[in-house]
C-alpha cells in the first residue's frame, strides 16, 4: 500500500527529499505462533529485512532511523468473564504506561454490561473499569475519544456521527466532555447533554466533540469539535472557562454550506470533521481534519503553520487517506508522527519536519497486525504503539518497536 504526501503548504513546504529518494514502507508477513493449548496463525507486522529502514528526517541534514514495529499478539490479556469490547473509539496512555481505552459497549451484542472505560497495566491486565451516569454530570449514550492528562486525570468525550438539525447544527445529546480521576470520580463537565451546540461560534456548548488534549504548560484543554461543529476550541482545564477557538487556517468557523472536498480543487477554508488534536513538545498543535483528508499545524494561539494531505492508494485504485488520530514518537525531538488512517486501514509514519509519509504498515484484515478501521492511537514511554479499531474491528492492538 503506497503512501506519500500529495500536497504540503505552509512554512515547511518545499523541503522535500532529493529526487529519487526512496520512501520507506513496512510490510507484513505471516508467522506461526504457538500459545498454550492452542496454535494460532498470526500476521506480524515487521519489515521484510532485519534492519530498520533509513530516511532523511532532517531535510537531508540528519539521518534518522524510521521506527518499525512488530505486533504483540498476546496483549492485552483475557478480559473478565462476559466482557466484550465494542467499537474502540479512543486510546490513551498515562504517566505509568497504563493504557486506557474507551469503547461503545452497545455496539457489540452481548457487550452491554462491559464498562466503557477500561485501563490496562503494561502487561495487559485490567486495573480500572468504570463509566456510567452519576451525580453532577451527564453520561452520554455514544462515547468518542479519551485522553489522560499530565496529572493522570481522564477525559472522555461523547459524540460521533449522530444526526443533527441542519438549521441549528444542534444534536439531541452527546455533545460534551467529562473529566474524571483515574478511579472514575467526576471532576468537570464541558458542554451540555441534551441541548447540543448553538453553532461553531458558541463559547459554551459543543457539537459532538471528537478528541481532547490538555496542555500542561498552560492548563488548557483543546477539544476538536467535531462531527457537528467545524472548529478547535480551547478552555481552561480546571474551571472550564472559554479561551478561544478557530477553524482551518486559523479562520473563524463558518457553519454555512462549504464546497465539497476534492484533491484537484481549492482546499477548503473550514474544517470538515476535525477528528483529533495533539500537541508536540515544541508547543505546536496538530489537528486531523478528517473530512478534508489532511493534517493542519498551528501555534497555540491558532496561527496557521502548515498542512499536508495524506496520500494512500485505496482498494478502488483512487488516492485517498483520512487521518483519524495521531501520536508523536518519544525521542526528544519527536521526529515522527504516527497517523491512523481509517480509510486505508493502515498506520502511516510521517516526518514531523516535512510532514511527508516515510513508512506505512498494516492492511485490512482480522489477523494480528492487520486493521479493521483503525480509529485511535497512543504511544507509551517505551515507544510501544497502541491502536484501537472501531466498526467491525472492536479491539486494541499493541505494536512494539522492532529490534
Amino acid at each position: 500500500m503506497p503512501g506519500g504526501v500529495l500536497h504540503v503548504r505552509g512554512e515547511i513546504a518545499g523541503r522535500r527529499p532529493a529526487q529519487g529518494a526512496a520512501t520507506a514502507m513496512t510490510l507484513t508477513r505471516l508467522r506461526p505462533a504457538i500459545a498454550t493449548c492452542a496454535v494460532l496463525l498470526l500476521t506480524v507486522s515487521q519489515p521484510l529485512d532485519e534492519t530498520a529502514a533509513e530516511t532523511s528526517a532532517g531535510g537531508g541534514s540528519q539521518s534518522a532511523s524510521v521506527p518499525t514495529f512488530e505486533v504483540d499478539p498476546f496483549w492485552p490479556r483475557e478480559l473478565p468473564a462476559d466482557w466484550l469490547l465494542g467499537n474502540v473509539v479512543g486510546v490513551a496512555t498515562d504517566s505509568s504506561d497504563n493504557v486506557w481505552i474507551i469503547h461503545r459497549p452497545n455496539s457489540q451484542r452481548g457487550g452491554e454490561h462491559t464498562p466503557p472505560v477500561i485501563a490496562f497495566d503494561p502487561a495487559g491486565n485490567v486495573i480500572h473499569a468504570w463509566g456510567s451516569p452519576g451525580d453532577g454530570y451527564d453520561w452520554g449514550t455514544q462515547t468518542h475519544g479519551i485522553h489522560v492528562d499530565h496529572e493522570d486525570n481522564v477525559w472522555v468525550g461523547f459524540g460521533g456521527g449522530l444526526p443533527y438539525d441542519l438549521s441549528t447544527r444542534a444534536t439531541t445529546d452527546n455533545a460534551h466532555v467529562l473529566k474524571f480521576t483515574p478511579e472514575g470520580e467526576f471532576l468537570l463537565q464541558i458542554g451540555d447533554f441534551g441541548r447540543g451546540t448553538e453553532g461553531s461560534g458558541s463559547t459554551e456548548f459543543l457539537g459532538q466533540p471528537t478528541d481532547v488534549f490538555v496542555d500542561p504548560a498552560s492548563d488548557e484543554v483543546y477539544i476538536s469539535d467535531g462531527y457537528t461543529n467545524r472548529r478547535l476550541i480551547v478552555f481552561d482545564s480546571n474551571r472550564g472557562e472559554y479561551r478561544r477557538h478557530w477553524s482551518a487556517y486559523g479562520n473563524p468557523p463558518d457553519d454555512g454550506l462549504q464546497p465539497r472536498f476534492s484533491r484537484d480543487g481549492p482546499l477548503p477554508q473550514q474544517f470538515n470533521t476535525p477528528h483529533c488534536v495533539g500537541r508536540a513538545a515544541d508547543g505546536r498543535v496538530y489537528v486531523c481534519d478528517r473530512g478534508n483528508q489532511r493534517l493542519q499545524v498551528f501555534e497555540p494561539d491558532g496561527t496557521f503553520v502548515a498542512e499536508a494531505l495524506i496520500a494512500a492508494e485505496l482498494r478502488n485504485g483512487t488516492v485517498g487517506g483520512t487521518p483519524w488520530d495521531l501520536a508523536f514518537s518519544r525521542d526528544p525531538a519527536q521526529r515522527f508522527i504516527f497517523v491512523a488512517d481509517g480509510s486505508s486501514h493502515a498506520v502511516h509514519t510521517l516526518s514531523r519536519e516535512t510532514l511527508e509519509v516515510v513508512a506505512t504498515f498494516g492492511r485490512r484484515g482480522r489477523w494480528a497486525g492487520q486493521f479493521e478501521s483503525p480509529h485511535s492511537l497512543a504511544i507509551d514511554s517505551r515507544g510501544n504503539l497502541f491502536v484501537g479499531e472501531t466498526l467491525d474491528g472492536r479491539r486494541v492492538q499493541k505494536f512494539v518497536p522492532a529490534r
